[in-house]
C-alpha cells in the first residue's frame, strides 16, 4: 500500500515515541496524537513533515478523537492505529486508592481506547486487511493486589480477543502489546532495569509487517 499510515495515540513520548520512529524507518507514514503539541512538533522535526503528522489529542473526548482520525486519515491510507496512550496509579490498592486517579485511568486506558477503537476501525475497514494495535501490559496477566490499573489492563487483554473477532469478518487484524516494566516517563523515577522503549517498538513493527494472513496475537515483552 502506497503511503500507508499508522496512527498512535500517546505517542509525545515513550513507547508511542519509539513506534512512530521505527514505524517511520519501516516505510510508515506516522499520524502522532497526544495533548503535548510543543513535544509532537519536535518529533515531526526529528523525522520530517513529509513522513509525519502532529495531531493535538485528547483521547478522552469523542469530538476530538474524531477529529484525529480524520486528519490521519487525510494524510494518507489508514492502514493500521496503536492505541497506546495511558496513565498508571498514584497509590497502590483499593482501601488506599485515589478515588480521581482511578476515574483518570479508567477515562484514559479504557474509555480512550474504546474511542480511538471505534473512530479508527471505519477507516481501517476500508484499507482491507487494517491492523489494530493495543497497549496491554504484564499487568494485564498478573494478579496484582488491589491494582485498579491492572484491571484496566485486563480489560484491554480481554477487548481484543473480542474484537479480533469482529475485524477478522473483514480480513483485519488486532495485536496487544504487553510490555513489562519500561524505562519511561511513565514512571516518577528512572527504571533503568526495565525495557527500552525502542524493544518495544521493534515488536509493534515486527507484528504490523506480518504477512497478510498471519494475525499475531499478543507478544509479551519481559526485561531480562
Amino acid at each position: 500500500m502506497p503511503d500507508r499510515v499508522i496512527l498512535i495515540t500517546g505517542a509525545s513520548s515513550g513507547i508511542g515515541a519509539a513506534s512512530a520512529r521505527a514505524a517511520a524507518e519501516a516505510g510508515w507514514k506516522v499520524a502522532l496524537a497526544a495533548r503535548s503539541e510543543e513535544k509532537l512538533a519536535a518529533l515531526v522535526d526529528e523525522i520530517g513533515s513529509g513522513r509525519a503528522l502532529a495531531i493535538p489529542t485528547d483521547v478522552t473526548d469523542e469530538d476530538s478523537v474524531k477529529a484525529m482520525v480524520a486528519k490521519a486519515a487525510g494524510f494518507g491510507p489508514l492502514a493500521a492505529a496503536f492505541a497506546n496512550a495511558g496513565t498508571g496509579a498514584s497509590s497502590f490498592g483499593a482501601e488506599q486508592g485515589d478515588t480521581a486517579n482511578w476515574r483518570q485511568m479508567v477515562d484514559i486506558n479504557i474509555w480512550g481506547l474504546l474511542l480511538t477503537v471505534r473512530h479508527a476501525l471505519p477507516e481501517l475497514h476500508k484499507a482491507e486487511g487494517g491492523h489494530m494495535l493495543l497497549t496491554g501490559s504484564q499487568a494485564g496477566r498478573t494478579v496484582m493486589k488491589g491494582s485498579v490499573y491492572g484491571a484496566t489492563k485486563w480489560f484491554v487483554h480481554a477487548f481484543r480477543d473480542n474484537l479480533a473477532q469482529e475485524m477478522k469478518e473483514w480480513g483485519g487484524r488486532c495485536t496487544v502489546i504487553a510490555p513489562g516494566m519500561v524505562d519511561t516517563p511513565f514512571f516518577d523515577e528512572p527504571k533503568p532495569e526495565g525495557l527500552r522503549p525502542e524493544d518495544v517498538a521493534r515488536a509493534v513493527v515486527y507484528a504490523l509487517e506480518q504477512p497478510a494472513g498471519v494475525e499475531i496475537g499478543e507478544i509479551f515483552l519481559r526485561p531480562v
